[in-house]
């Protein structure tokens, strides 16, 4: 019986005994001992529990399970931090060991992109050995970087040592292969077709592209550009049915002149990754803008077009304005007695005028997108060529109205006008219109930086209805006097009024001709403003001349304003422009990267960018920001005070304003610990908005400071 029953009791214990050899050491998996500390807990882990025979690698991993809040960093950290290094000296049976980096995400550290892993990475490792199949000891002094609020480095040793045998811990394989999975293949494995990287002349921008033969869904980039370089955001649109990737992005400082892009990391959703050498062009390929972003609800669009009439309203009474308000008050007094189907006329006239000149900026600025370039609300005042035209119109226009000429048409041509008239022409109207619509641009009233916003990041459909609901708006008093043409009724009937009235009108235009003469100084330099002036000058004195007749003064006008825009073109490219200086003494020049050194040291950083060109900009300084008690707390030791110059054209300071979609100025933020994204300041300061700002982004260290 007892015989029996160990017969029957031999094969159960032969596959216990089976069992126990094959899952035992698998459930007690090689790893090494635990680091932990408050940032995180790492360990050493291989797939295999010993070294098998013949074989001559080992697959293993470096696992970091990081703390809530902390991060580590891939092998290109960005701006701040430095990647994990392993010193491998104290291992025994090692002759090499690949390590391999998963696929990283993006994160923001006081307003710099950096790029690496949080909550938890396994590194992968590829070992070989010395001597195949004999036991071996990995011995990994790690020195990495964990950051949170504050950054800590991490020195710490991991040892394990394998034995021989060919057990596989399945546990631990698992993970390795998962992570293994997140390391970027080349780029024919991931069905990555071409890859191409254009750096601007001046090295402040990074565009790339990648075509890939299915669809991307929501993809990132993280170009590797060296040491000592840093990135912001990407921009990232797509096209070709998502099989196109644009991407550009802000250089934010750069320590070595960038002529290659060494390597380019894409990833995408579902775990891929590629890695790819682009290709370098001469010229940044434009952006897939059709594809750049998806519909607006309508009750989106609806409040839109409200905020642009209301911004095109208030651009009537804005100070840029001055020369509009002169135009509108000499047409009228011109319509004063005529019909009341004449106003009406000349007036909806004028209305077409603004209307006209609206949309065809926003098919200007549409165009210029699409080719890439930089656009924005009032960037035309940047252009030496553009500023001298509108000195010498406007300083012929105030010298006309002052009375100090009349320029007075050929008989024949009069008479044509005049049969023109008759039957409804009204080309003077018209071009009132426009040019009043010309001269608002430079202002960045309130409602408006919303609209422009929303127009230049959106689509043409975006475009042309802020555009045309702007241009409503500033049209509004000119439909108002069109629907109620007995308002003309109500001027002061004509009389010698009249005369001091054009000359107050002459010296407004003359006013604004000479604040365009300042911006022109510090476009194109004092050299092509003097020359400017010069011309302008001999231009009116010229006119002015009692014994020419009225068809040679309007015969020479036309050439004088040519040469006069030939020099300014010419002399702006051959002189330098003037240094820019604040009253305040302490402003220091904009650089973006220095913002996030900045706060990271604790420090407050307000950022103003302004330009000669820009009169809400002059108004906020002048009535907000040198006034107690802003400019006493903007003196403070540990306020930054950095002033961004867009008087001149600046890719940079172009795409910051871009990176929190603003396309014209004033602007305004401020930095803090408290606030590393920055807070966005209203475009009409009160000293209300700009002390809250401060004391938001300054947090707890600014209230404990002003303890007592």
């Amino acid at each position: 019986m007892l015989r029996t029953l160990i017969k029957k009791a031999i094969p159960a214990l032969a596959m216990s005994a089976l069992f126990f050899a094959i899952w035992v050491p698998a459930a007690s998996a090689a790893t090494s001992e635990q680091v932990t500390t408050p940032a995180l807990s790492a360990q050493l882990i291989t797939a295999e529990n010993g070294v098998a025979r013949g074989s001559g690698t080992i697959s293993a991993g470096l696992a970091l399970d990081l703390g809530e809040g902390w991060k580590t960093y891939w092998r290109t950290p960005g701006e701040v931090g430095f990647p994990p290094v392993i010193d491998w000296t104290g291992s025994r049976n090692v002759a090499d060991v690949e390590f391999q980096w998963p696929a990283p995400e993006r994160f923001t550290a006081f307003g710099i992109e950096n790029f690496g892993y949080h909550d938890g990475v396994i590194f992968p490792l590829r070992i070989a050995l010395e001597q195949p199949g004999q036991p071996a000891r990995l011995s990994a002094s790690v020195t990495l970087l964990t950051c949170s609020d504050v950054c800590v480095p991490q020195d710490f040793t991991l040892t394990l040592d394998l034995p021989r045998g060919a057990s596989i811990d399945t546990e631990s394989a698992a993970r390795i292969a998962d992570y293994a999975g997140r390391v970027p293949v080349e780029a024919e494995p991931g069905g990555v077709r071409s890859a191409t990287a254009h750096v601007d002349a001046d090295a402040t921008a990074l565009t790339v592209t990648l075509r890939r033969s299915s669809p991307f869904q929501t993809p990132d980039v993280f170009p590797e550009l060296g040491e000592g370089t840093s990135l912001g955001a990407p921009d990232i649109r797509l096209g070709e049915n998502g099989r196109l990737l644009w991407a550009r992005l802000p250089i934010l400082s750069a320590h070595d002149a960038l002529t290659a892009v060494p390597s380019l990391t894409a990833t995408d959703t579902g775990g891929w990754a590629a890695t790819v050498t682009p290709e370098m062009l001469a010229t940044a390929p434009p952006p897939p803008y059709s594809e750049a972003r998806a519909a607006v609800p309508i009750s989106s669009m609806g409040w839109i077009a409200l905020t642009a009439f209301l911004g095109g309203l208030i651009l009537n009474v804005m100070p840029c304005v001055l020369p509009v308000l002169s135009i509108k008050l000499s047409s009228a007094m011109k319509l004063e007695g005529a019909g009341r189907a004449t106003v009406r006329w000349g007036f909806l006239a004028s209305a077409a005028g603004v209307m006209v000149f609206m949309w065809g900026l926003a098919a200007v600025l549409f165009a210029l997108r699409q080719a890439g370039v930089t656009v924005g609300w009032g960037l035309q005042f940047q252009n030496p060529v553009f500023l001298a035209l509108m000195i010498g119109i406007l300083a012929v226009f105030a010298a006309n109205l002052a009375g100090a000429f009349e320029i007075a048409l050929p008989a024949g041509l009069q008479t044509r006008l005049a049969r023109a008239g008759r039957a409804g022409g009204h080309v003077g109207d018209f071009l009132t219109g426009a040019f009043a619509a010309l001269l608002a641009t430079p202002c960045s009233a309130p409602f408006l930086g919303t609209a422009i916003a929303f127009a230049l990041a959106g689509r043409s459909t975006d475009i042309a209805l802020v555009f045309t609901f702007l241009g409503l708006g500033l049209a509004a008093p000119y439909f108002l006097v069109a629907g109620r043409p007995g308002l003309v009724r109500h001027l002061p009937r004509p009389g010698r009024w009249m005369i001091a009235l054009r000359v107050v009108l002459g010296l407004l235009l003359a006013v604004t001709a000479a604040w365009l003469v300042w911006v022109l100084q510090g476009v194109a330099g004092t050299t092509t403003m003097l020359a400017v002036v010069g011309m302008t000058a001999g231009l009116v004195l010229l006119l002015s001349l009692p014994w020419l007749r009225g068809a040679i003064r309007a015969g020479l006008a036309l050439p004088i304003l040519g040469i006069m825009l030939f020099g300014a073109a010419y002399l702006a490219d051959t002189s330098a422009p003037r240094a820019h200086s604040a009253e305040v003494t302490d402003w220091i020049a904009f650089d973006r990267a220095e913002i996030a050194r900045r706060v990271s040291r604790g420090e407050v950083v307000f950022v103003d960018v302004t330009a000669d060109w820009c009169l809400t900009c002059k108004a906020n300084k002048a009535l907000v920001l040198d006034r107690d008690p802003v400019v006493l707390t903007l003196a403070a030791d540990a306020i930054i005070l950095m002033q961004a110059d867009w008087t001149r054209p600046d890719p940079a300071i172009s795409r910051y304003l871009e990176s929190f979609n603003r396309y014209g100025i004033p602007f305004n933020a401020v930095y803090g610990p408290a606030a590393p994204d920055g807070i966005v300041l209203p475009e009409l300061l009160t000293p209300d908005a700009v002390m809250a700002a401060l004391d938001d982004a300054a947090g707890d260290e600014r209230a404990i400071a002003a303890q007592p």
